[in-house]
Protein backbone atom coordinates (compact mmCIF):
# COMPACT_ATOMS: atom_id res chain seq x y z
CA UNK A 1 0.00 0.00 0.00
CA UNK A 2 2.54 1.90 1.08
CA UNK A 3 4.81 1.69 -2.14
CA UNK A 4 1.52 2.47 -4.11
CA UNK A 5 1.04 5.58 -2.23
CA UNK A 6 5.09 6.52 -3.09
CA UNK A 7 4.64 5.80 -6.42
CA UNK A 8 1.93 7.86 -6.86
CA UNK A 9 3.09 10.33 -4.91
CA UNK A 10 6.40 10.50 -7.24
CA UNK A 11 4.45 10.47 -10.29
CA UNK A 12 2.46 13.51 -9.01
CA UNK A 13 5.87 14.89 -8.45
CA UNK A 14 7.18 14.28 -11.80
CA UNK A 15 3.87 15.49 -13.58
CA UNK A 16 3.80 18.86 -11.76
CA UNK A 17 7.22 19.69 -12.30
CA UNK A 18 6.83 19.23 -16.09
CA UNK A 19 3.59 21.28 -15.96
CA UNK A 20 5.37 23.88 -14.25
CA UNK A 21 7.90 23.58 -16.71
CA UNK A 22 6.08 23.96 -19.48
CA UNK A 23 4.36 26.74 -17.90
CA UNK A 24 7.86 28.92 -17.03
CA UNK A 25 9.21 28.02 -20.56
CA UNK A 26 5.31 29.31 -22.62
CA UNK A 27 5.64 32.92 -20.24
CA UNK A 28 9.43 32.92 -20.73
CA UNK A 29 9.03 32.53 -24.14
CA UNK A 30 6.33 35.06 -24.92
CA UNK A 31 7.42 38.34 -26.43
CA UNK A 32 5.62 41.61 -25.89
CA UNK A 33 3.11 42.56 -28.79
CA UNK A 34 3.75 46.71 -30.45
CA UNK A 35 1.85 47.58 -33.18
CA UNK A 36 2.78 50.78 -34.60
CA UNK A 37 0.46 53.32 -36.66
CA UNK A 38 2.81 55.55 -38.97
CA UNK A 39 1.80 58.39 -41.23
CA UNK A 40 3.18 57.27 -44.56
CA UNK A 41 6.62 54.99 -45.63
CA UNK A 42 6.91 57.47 -49.18
CA UNK A 43 9.79 59.64 -47.66
CA UNK A 44 13.40 58.85 -46.30
CA UNK A 45 12.37 60.47 -42.98
CA UNK A 46 9.98 57.73 -42.25
CA UNK A 47 12.17 55.19 -43.56
CA UNK A 48 14.80 55.92 -41.06
CA UNK A 49 12.30 56.04 -38.53
CA UNK A 50 11.27 52.49 -39.09
CA UNK A 51 14.96 51.36 -39.48
CA UNK A 52 15.11 52.60 -35.73
CA UNK A 53 11.61 50.71 -35.21
CA UNK A 54 12.75 47.45 -36.52
CA UNK A 55 16.19 47.47 -35.11
CA UNK A 56 14.20 48.14 -31.48
CA UNK A 57 12.23 45.09 -32.10
CA UNK A 58 15.37 42.77 -32.50
CA UNK A 59 17.02 44.28 -29.68
CA UNK A 60 14.41 44.20 -27.21
CA UNK A 61 12.89 40.98 -28.14
CA UNK A 62 9.57 42.51 -29.23
CA UNK A 63 6.94 40.80 -31.39
CA UNK A 64 6.09 44.18 -33.13
CA UNK A 65 5.08 45.51 -36.77
CA UNK A 66 4.21 49.04 -38.61
CA UNK A 67 1.84 49.90 -40.68
CA UNK A 68 1.06 52.47 -42.30
CA UNK A 69 -2.14 54.02 -44.22
CA UNK A 70 -1.70 53.29 -48.15
CA UNK A 71 -3.44 56.96 -48.61
CA UNK A 72 -1.90 58.77 -45.96
CA UNK A 73 -5.14 59.65 -45.03
CA UNK A 74 -6.76 60.26 -41.70
CA UNK A 75 -9.36 58.38 -42.07
CA UNK A 76 -7.43 55.91 -43.39
CA UNK A 77 -4.82 55.93 -40.46
CA UNK A 78 -8.02 55.92 -38.40
CA UNK A 79 -9.04 52.64 -39.72
CA UNK A 80 -5.31 51.09 -38.97
CA UNK A 81 -5.74 52.32 -35.37
CA UNK A 82 -8.86 50.68 -35.10
CA UNK A 83 -7.86 47.23 -36.65
CA UNK A 84 -4.48 47.88 -34.70
CA UNK A 85 -6.82 48.07 -31.46
CA UNK A 86 -8.57 45.24 -32.02
CA UNK A 87 -5.12 42.96 -32.48
CA UNK A 88 -4.83 43.40 -28.80
CA UNK A 89 -1.32 44.23 -28.35
CA UNK A 90 0.40 45.56 -25.37
CA UNK A 91 1.09 48.68 -26.91
CA UNK A 92 0.18 50.67 -29.57
CA UNK A 93 2.77 53.11 -30.78
CA UNK A 94 1.07 56.22 -33.05
CA UNK A 95 2.23 59.08 -35.24
CA UNK A 96 -0.81 61.08 -35.77
CA UNK A 97 -1.53 62.54 -38.63
CA UNK A 98 -3.34 65.51 -37.40
CA UNK A 99 -5.31 66.11 -34.17
CA UNK A 100 -8.48 65.03 -35.96
CA UNK A 101 -7.36 61.37 -34.55
CA UNK A 102 -7.60 62.15 -31.49
CA UNK A 103 -11.52 61.37 -30.52
CA UNK A 104 -10.14 57.66 -31.94
CA UNK A 105 -7.09 57.33 -29.44
CA UNK A 106 -9.07 58.48 -26.76
CA UNK A 107 -11.49 55.54 -27.19
CA UNK A 108 -9.04 52.97 -26.85
CA UNK A 109 -9.12 51.70 -23.06
CA UNK A 110 -6.88 48.97 -21.24
CA UNK A 111 -3.46 49.42 -24.21
CA UNK A 112 -1.13 52.30 -23.40
CA UNK A 113 -0.59 54.85 -26.25
CA UNK A 114 2.98 56.21 -27.10
CA UNK A 115 2.43 59.00 -29.40
CA UNK A 116 5.79 59.69 -31.98
CA UNK A 117 6.83 62.51 -34.09
CA UNK A 118 3.78 64.22 -33.41
CA UNK A 119 1.97 65.32 -29.65
CA UNK A 120 -1.35 65.82 -29.21
CA UNK A 121 -2.87 66.13 -25.89
CA UNK A 122 -5.24 63.17 -25.64
CA UNK A 123 -6.09 62.09 -22.29
CA UNK A 124 -4.69 58.14 -22.53
CA UNK A 125 -1.14 58.97 -24.05
CA UNK A 126 1.40 56.61 -21.51
CA UNK A 127 3.97 59.38 -23.50
CA UNK A 128 5.13 61.04 -26.39
CA UNK A 129 8.48 60.29 -27.80
CA UNK A 130 10.02 62.79 -30.20
CA UNK A 131 11.20 66.37 -30.88
CA UNK A 132 10.21 69.53 -28.98
CA UNK A 133 9.33 71.69 -32.16
CA UNK A 134 9.00 74.86 -30.32
CA UNK A 135 12.39 74.26 -29.43
CA UNK A 136 13.42 72.85 -32.93
CA UNK A 137 12.26 76.76 -34.49
CA UNK A 138 13.95 78.06 -32.10
CA UNK A 139 17.43 76.67 -32.77
CA UNK A 140 16.39 77.41 -36.35
CA UNK A 141 15.86 80.07 -36.05
CA UNK A 142 18.82 81.61 -33.86
CA UNK A 143 21.07 79.36 -36.37
CA UNK A 144 20.04 81.31 -39.31
CA UNK A 145 20.25 84.75 -37.28
CA UNK A 146 23.98 83.81 -36.36
CA UNK A 147 24.27 84.21 -40.39
CA UNK A 148 22.74 87.50 -41.08
CA UNK A 149 23.12 91.08 -39.43
CA UNK A 150 20.55 92.24 -37.12
CA UNK A 151 17.91 94.52 -39.87
CA UNK A 152 17.94 91.75 -42.74
CA UNK A 153 15.03 90.68 -43.82
CA UNK A 154 13.72 86.97 -43.78
CA UNK A 155 11.05 84.67 -44.88
CA UNK A 156 9.19 82.05 -43.58
CA UNK A 157 7.65 79.35 -45.62
CA UNK A 158 5.33 76.78 -44.07
CA UNK A 159 3.15 73.81 -44.01
CA UNK A 160 -0.27 74.21 -42.77
CA UNK A 161 -0.05 75.73 -39.30
CA UNK A 162 -2.82 73.65 -37.89
CA UNK A 163 -0.87 70.86 -37.82
CA UNK A 164 1.19 71.18 -34.55
CA UNK A 165 4.58 70.51 -35.71
CA UNK A 166 4.69 73.21 -38.35
CA UNK A 167 2.84 75.81 -35.47
CA UNK A 168 5.67 75.42 -32.74
CA UNK A 169 8.55 75.20 -35.35
CA UNK A 170 7.26 78.81 -36.76
CA UNK A 171 6.57 79.67 -33.23
CA UNK A 172 9.86 79.48 -32.23
CA UNK A 173 11.88 80.46 -35.03
CA UNK A 174 9.60 83.74 -34.90
CA UNK A 175 10.92 84.26 -31.31
CA UNK A 176 14.72 83.85 -31.85
CA UNK A 177 14.33 85.73 -35.42
CA UNK A 178 12.58 88.50 -33.92
CA UNK A 179 14.72 88.73 -30.62
CA UNK A 180 18.01 88.88 -32.67
CA UNK A 181 16.75 91.96 -34.39
CA UNK A 182 15.84 90.42 -37.70
CA UNK A 183 12.90 91.47 -39.65
CA UNK A 184 10.44 88.69 -40.82
CA UNK A 185 9.20 90.59 -43.86
CA UNK A 186 6.88 86.88 -45.27
CA UNK A 187 5.34 84.21 -43.83
CA UNK A 188 3.60 82.03 -46.01
CA UNK A 189 1.72 79.04 -44.71
CA UNK A 190 -0.07 76.58 -46.14
CA UNK A 191 2.72 75.47 -48.56
CA UNK A 192 2.11 72.16 -50.08
CA UNK A 193 5.37 70.30 -50.68
CA UNK A 194 4.69 70.45 -54.78
CA UNK A 195 7.80 71.77 -56.04
CA UNK A 196 6.30 73.65 -58.57
CA UNK A 197 4.26 75.27 -55.81
CA UNK A 198 7.28 75.89 -54.29
CA UNK A 199 8.97 76.92 -57.09
CA UNK A 200 6.29 79.87 -58.39
CA UNK A 201 5.84 81.07 -54.43
CA UNK A 202 10.25 81.33 -54.81
CA UNK A 203 10.00 83.37 -58.02
CA UNK A 204 7.24 85.59 -56.61
CA UNK A 205 8.70 86.13 -53.41
CA UNK A 206 12.21 87.10 -55.04
CA UNK A 207 10.85 89.68 -57.14
CA UNK A 208 8.89 91.46 -54.58
CA UNK A 209 11.65 91.43 -51.89
CA UNK A 210 15.45 90.54 -53.55
CA UNK A 211 16.88 92.12 -50.33
CA UNK A 212 15.67 88.96 -48.35
CA UNK A 213 18.79 87.06 -46.97
CA UNK A 214 17.68 84.14 -45.66
CA UNK A 215 14.50 81.74 -45.48
CA UNK A 216 13.12 79.53 -43.22
CA UNK A 217 10.58 76.42 -43.87
CA UNK A 218 9.24 74.16 -41.62
CA UNK A 219 10.28 71.21 -43.02
CA UNK A 220 12.73 69.87 -45.79
CA UNK A 221 10.65 68.76 -48.80
CA UNK A 222 9.76 72.47 -48.85
CA UNK A 223 13.31 73.58 -48.05
CA UNK A 224 14.86 71.71 -51.14
CA UNK A 225 12.64 73.01 -53.62
CA UNK A 226 13.50 76.25 -52.19
CA UNK A 227 17.30 75.88 -52.51
CA UNK A 228 17.05 74.07 -55.80
CA UNK A 229 14.75 77.46 -57.16
CA UNK A 230 17.19 80.21 -55.70
CA UNK A 231 19.98 77.66 -57.10
CA UNK A 232 18.35 78.54 -60.90
CA UNK A 233 18.23 82.33 -59.82
CA UNK A 234 21.99 82.05 -58.86
CA UNK A 235 21.35 82.64 -55.76
CA UNK A 236 22.74 81.06 -52.69
CA UNK A 237 21.37 82.40 -49.02
CA UNK A 238 20.80 80.25 -46.13
CA UNK A 239 17.83 78.39 -46.21
CA UNK A 240 16.96 76.41 -42.84
CA UNK A 241 14.66 72.94 -43.26
CA UNK A 242 14.51 71.34 -39.66
CA UNK A 243 14.41 67.85 -40.52
CA UNK A 244 17.89 66.43 -42.04
CA UNK A 245 17.69 64.85 -44.28
CA UNK A 246 19.92 63.33 -46.81
CA UNK A 247 19.18 65.75 -49.63
CA UNK A 248 19.51 68.71 -47.67
CA UNK A 249 22.69 67.49 -45.72
CA UNK A 250 24.49 67.31 -48.98
CA UNK A 251 23.67 70.68 -49.60
CA UNK A 252 25.39 71.19 -46.26
CA UNK A 253 28.20 69.16 -47.53
CA UNK A 254 28.84 70.60 -50.73
CA UNK A 255 28.79 74.64 -48.78
CA UNK A 256 25.30 75.06 -50.89
CA UNK A 257 23.61 76.38 -47.27
CA UNK A 258 25.92 76.87 -43.97
CA UNK A 259 24.07 74.08 -41.84
CA UNK A 260 20.33 73.54 -40.55
CA UNK A 261 19.05 71.63 -37.53
CA UNK A 262 18.08 68.16 -37.39
CA UNK A 263 15.58 65.77 -35.82
CA UNK A 264 16.77 61.83 -34.99
CA UNK A 265 14.34 59.69 -36.77
CA UNK A 266 16.37 56.90 -36.54
CA UNK A 267 16.57 57.54 -32.49
CA UNK A 268 12.84 58.13 -32.53
CA UNK A 269 11.60 55.20 -33.64
CA UNK A 270 15.10 53.28 -31.32
CA UNK A 271 13.23 55.33 -28.51
CA UNK A 272 9.45 54.83 -29.26
CA UNK A 273 10.40 51.05 -28.85
CA UNK A 274 12.56 51.22 -26.05
CA UNK A 275 9.85 53.17 -23.79
CA UNK A 276 6.99 50.22 -25.25
CA UNK A 277 9.63 47.42 -24.04
CA UNK A 278 9.29 49.47 -20.61
CA UNK A 279 5.55 50.03 -20.32
CA UNK A 280 4.85 46.13 -21.56
CA UNK A 281 6.99 45.20 -18.47
CA UNK A 282 5.16 47.43 -16.28
CA UNK A 283 7.75 50.32 -15.73
CA UNK A 284 7.20 53.55 -15.20
CA UNK A 285 8.11 56.42 -17.65
CA UNK A 286 8.67 60.13 -18.60
CA UNK A 287 6.14 62.10 -20.12
CA UNK A 288 8.03 63.37 -22.98
CA UNK A 289 10.97 61.02 -24.07
CA UNK A 290 13.04 63.66 -25.94
CA UNK A 291 14.87 62.16 -29.39
CA UNK A 292 17.33 64.90 -29.47
CA UNK A 293 18.41 67.87 -32.24
CA UNK A 294 21.16 67.87 -33.98
CA UNK A 295 23.36 71.05 -35.84
CA UNK A 296 24.44 69.72 -39.01
CA UNK A 297 27.60 71.57 -40.66
CA UNK A 298 29.88 70.97 -43.37
CA UNK A 299 32.21 69.35 -40.62
CA UNK A 300 29.74 66.54 -39.41
CA UNK A 301 27.02 66.61 -42.63
CA UNK A 302 29.35 63.64 -43.81
CA UNK A 303 28.99 61.34 -40.70
CA UNK A 304 25.36 61.87 -41.00
CA UNK A 305 25.10 60.60 -45.02
CA UNK A 306 27.32 57.68 -44.01
CA UNK A 307 24.88 56.59 -40.84
CA UNK A 308 21.78 57.29 -43.73
CA UNK A 309 23.31 55.24 -46.34
CA UNK A 310 24.05 51.87 -43.91
CA UNK A 311 20.12 52.19 -42.63
CA UNK A 312 18.27 52.96 -45.71
CA UNK A 313 18.82 51.23 -49.22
Amino acid sequence: MWKKKKISLVIGIVISVVVLGFISVTFAVKKPTVVVVIKKDDSQYWEIMKAGMEKGFKDFGIDGKVIVPNDSSTKKQVELLIKAYKEKPDVIIAAPINSSVSPTLETFTNVPILLVDTDLPIKNKTAYIGTNNLDLGKKAGAFLASQLQPGNKIAIIGGDLSFPVFKERVEGATNSLRNAGINIASIKSGISDDPQTIRHLVIKLMRDQPDIKGIVTTHDTIAISVIKELEKQGLFIPVIGPDGLTDMVKYIADGTVPGTMAQNPYDMGYLSVETAMKVANGQNVDKFVDSGVDIVIKENAHDRLDFYEKIVE
